[in-house]
């Protein structure tokens, strides 16, 4: 008896045999593999679409009876491998036929010892040779039996029909093949089809609103229209009417009426009635949010609000002269040339609804010729159909520059002149005669040559419009000059060359693109700097105004932040670039702020500044407590307005989160521009306020964005670090400059007791009393209580926290806050907003 085989000599035994299996298969049967191949790849091109069903009948023949031959023709060739042949191609792959050995029996010599002996060592070696045993790997030698490759073509075809072939085009083609054998349709005679119809409701495009099926609604459902909706219907065969009473007449083919619904009323087809409902369109309103405010850099801004029942389309505003309301004494006492009234579009959101519609119009009209006038500012909205929707004239003096330079202030006012009317131009020529007289101690000779050529122009003869408006441009660029030495241009256009480098890092541009913005702005500041040197100035006396304390940003230092935000632009530093982009922009609109102080001839102190700030914040704060509580239900009234107050509530929710969004926006850039204008740069105390004031505007960003997405419990929190940052860093300004003034230590001060504006060390009397409260080491919390003990004042006679007693006030609050956060049915998110706060304070 043969003894079992090893395991890994019968695994061997076994893969050699289904690799011979295999062997025999492809030998036997390519030929179908081959046609089968092909009739599928092209079944997955879509062949059945490129003939007709007769040659797809013949077609589907010759691949059956090529498929039938490849079967026959394969059974014939193939033969089942047996377990000894693939034992013995296994054997024979090794030394000595080890398998075969392992097989055989002693036949002569059984029973001697010695024989025995040589015999067990015999079979004791092949074994050791059998466990090297591998399986063979199959070769069904098929580049013998198909020489042309017909094997490799049916594999390309079949692999370019998976990857390439239309999806679904498969599918198709078998149900192609499958139709040709389906039986023909039963004729049967041609029967009258009943009356059918279709309808479709089409309100006006601009309405924004789906199309309407009307065989989708139900019997007796009714149906409310826009007006000037479109009604069409297709009717099919014969037997359905149509009957109307919602136009004055139906349109188009009888098979397929038209007609444009204008009043209420019912549409009857085919054994259908609908009753529809006609609503004619609202016209829009517009009304003009705040009374628009004169601002200093003489931008012409104007809050408004608009609404539609569909949509506001355009609208604008229009600016008249009030002629009556114009001092007319001097240059204006003359009668007036016509001019146009002076219209701007308003903006609108390119996407997404303008039913309700809240935004900001912002025009520069400094250069006007009204500007500084009285007028009449109103807005004017229009919907889809043309309806006009008009607010009420508002009345104001239209914004303007301001020029405290004398002689610019005259220039302008000939300028403004000459623009209401040329009877001007000889009193104009006088003025200017009696303006350029003498000028050497106090004009340009550039400037003084350029006005005598104005002389000689306003003399010469009638002046015509165009030589009236350029002459008008030679008199601002000479108020200009006067005023800043073009210092306003220069800014602005390195302003501008910022804002746009910002925009293309934003956007993604090119490398070359950005590049090219660079040395823009490099030439820009350059410009800027070099202009304030011939002027004998310092980049420092328009950024900082703490000249006695030696803190300056030179402009080497300007030079050095250009360095560096072209290094993290080489490095593809973008977002590092960017930030250190924001930071420039920042010095710039402190760098203008300067200008306008010291232009009017005021000196804030930043101290006074940071202090009404943060007033200005706590009030937010309680205007957004008061929005949570609507929010909630849980603001304290009176029964009677309870039920009054809560209809309102909700219309009223949204707007007021976006009015308080953008109060908060104007809080923190107000905030950023002090930060820039903070003294002691480079000391503890200042670095330190500097950071405090960072966190504070960082704090208020993610209030706004939380007002803005309507979440006051969130904003809240942001709110209230933001308050106590700022009062770190006013504690923080307080100490430098209790350190300043060593020899008032201990010295109280009320302000407002001293006999001149300013104090020995060049400091006003609000801001004594701001430096003597943070030597004493003032400071309260965000609750309003001193934590130090000390007082709760932080600027000269006005008490943060409101109230004869600030101590007991904080204590009742923290009172209240326990006594809510313990109220069950309160809203989570509140509980846990009050939770919070207890714990922190």
């Amino acid at each position: 008896m043969a003894r079992p085989e090893p395991r890994r000599i019968a695994r061997a035994v076994w893969l050699t045999r289904a690799g011979m299996v295999w062997e025999a298969l492809a030998a036997a049967f390519w030929p179908l593999g081959v046609v089968l191949a092909g009739a599928l790849s092209a079944l997955a091109f879509g062949v059945t679409d490129l003939i007709s069903a007769r040659g797809l009948l013949l077609a589907l023949a010759l691949v059956g009876a090529a498929v039938a031959l490849a079967l026959v023709w394969g059974g014939r060739r193939f033969h089942r491998p047996s377990l000894q042949a693939a034992r013995g191609r296994v054997d024979a792959s090794l030394p000595g036929r080890p398998l075969s050995a392992l097989r055989d029996r002693m036949a002569v010599g059984a029973g001697d010892g010695g024989a025995d002996a040589l015999w067990q060592a015999h079979q004791a070696r092949m074994a050791r040779e059998a466990q090297a045993a591998r399986a063979i790997a199959p070769d069904a030698r098929l580049r013998w039996r198909d020489p042309v490759a017909l094997r490799l073509a049916g594999m390309v075809a079949l692999v370019m029909a998976v990857l390439f072939a239309p999806a679904g085009q498969f599918g198709q083609g078998l149900a192609a093949l499958g139709a040709t054998f389906r039986p023909l349709p039963e004729q049967r005679p041609d029967v009258g089809a009943a009356p059918a119809w279709e309808g479709w409701a089409e309100p006006p495009a601009y309405t924004r609103r789906p199309t309407i099926y009307l065989n989708d609604l139900a019997e007796g459902q009714g149906l409310d229209l826009p007006k000037g909706s479109k009604l069409s219907f297709r009717i099919y065969g014969e037997g359905a009417t149509l009957r109307q009473d919602l136009a004055d007449g139906v349109t188009g083919e009888p098979a397929a009426p038209e007609l444009i619904a204008l009043r209420s009323g019912h549409v009857e087809i085919g054994g259908r009635s609908f009753a529809i409902t006609v609503t004619p369109d609202a016209a829009p309103e517009v009304r003009p949010v705040v009374q628009p405010d004169r601002r200093a850099d003489g931008r012409f801004v104007q809050p408004f609000a608009a609404s539609d029942d569909n949509g506001v389309v355009s609208g604008k505003a229009t600016i008249t002269l009030d002629l009556a309301a114009v001092d007319r004494r001097y240059g204006l006492a003359v009668a007036a040339e016509p001019r146009d009234p002076v219209v701007i579009d308003l903006p609108m959101p390119a996407t997404g609804s303008r039913k309700q519609l809240r935004g900001q119009l912002v025009a520069d009209l400094a250069r006007h010729p009204w500007a500084n006038l009285p007028v009449t500012v109103s807005l004017e909205v229009r919907d889809g159909i043309d309806q006009a929707g008009r607010s009420a004239p508002v009345a104001m003096v239209l914004p303007g520059r301001r020029f405290f330079d004398p002689t610019a202030a005259a220039l302008v006012e000939i300028r403004r002149d000459l623009l209401w009317s040329r009877q001007n131009a000889r009193r104009s020529a006088e003025v200017l005669r009696a303006i350029s007289w003498q000028p050497q101690d106090f004009m340009d000779p550039a400037l003084v040559e350029g006005l005598q050529g104005a002389i000689g122009t306003l003399e010469a003869g009638p002046l015509t419009e165009a030589s009236r408006n350029a002459l008008a441009q030679v008199l601002w660029d000479a108020a200009v000059a006067l005023e800043d030495g073009g210092l306003a241009d220069a800014l602005e256009r390195m302003t501008q060359a910022q804002e746009r480098l910002s925009e293309a890092i934003r956007n993604g541009a090119s490398p070359d693109e950005v590049q090219r913005l660079m040395d823009e702005l490099r030439k820009a500041t350059d410009a800027y700097t070099d202009m304030l040197a011939q002027k004998g100035q310092d980049p420092a006396q328009k950024f900082d105004r703490s000249k006695q304390q030696g803190q300056r940003v030179t402009g080497d230092q300007i030079q050095k932040m250009m360095d560096e935000i072209q290094r993290l632009m080489n490095e593809g530093r973008m977002a590092e670039a960017q930030e250190l982009l924001e930071q420039f922009n920042r010095m710039m609109q402190n760098m203008r702020v300067t200008q306008g102080e010291d232009g009017e001839g005021g000196r804030q102190r930043p101290g006074d500044r940071l202090a009404e700030t943060l007033r200005q914040q706590q009030r937010l704060a309680d205007e957004a407590m008061r929005q949570m509580q609507d929010q909630y239900g849980q603001w304290q009234q009176s029964p009677q307005q309870g039920e009054s107050g809560q209809q309102g509530k909700d219309g009223q929710q949204g707007d007021a989160g976006q009015d308080l969004a953008d109060r908060q926006r104007q809080l923190r850039e107000d905030l950023g521009r002090q930060r820039g204008l903070l003294p002691g740069r480079g000391t503890p105390q200042g670095d330190e306020a500097r950071r405090s004031l960072d966190e504070a505007g960082r704090a208020m960003e993610q209030a706004e964005q939380a007002l803005r997405e309507g979440d006051p419990s969130a904003a809240m929190e942001g709110q209230a670090q933001a308050i106590q940052n700022m009062r770190e860093g006013i504690r923080s300004l307080g100490q430098m400059q209790a350190q300043n003034q060593p020899g008032q230590e201990g010295q109280p001060q009320q302000g407002g007791q001293q006999g001149g504006p300013e104090g020995p060390e060049g400091q006003r009397g609000g801001q004594r009393g701001l430096d003597q409260a943070w030597r004493d080491g003032q400071r309260t919390d965000p609750l309003g209580r001193p934590s130090t003990g000390n007082g709760n004042d932080i600027t000269s006679g006005d008490p943060l926290a409101e109230g004869p007693d600030p101590a007991r006030r904080a204590r009742d609050l923290q009172d209240e806050i326990r006594r809510r956060s313990g109220e069950r049915d309160r809203p989570r998110d509140e509980r846990d907003y009050l939770g919070r706060l207890l714990d922190n304070f």
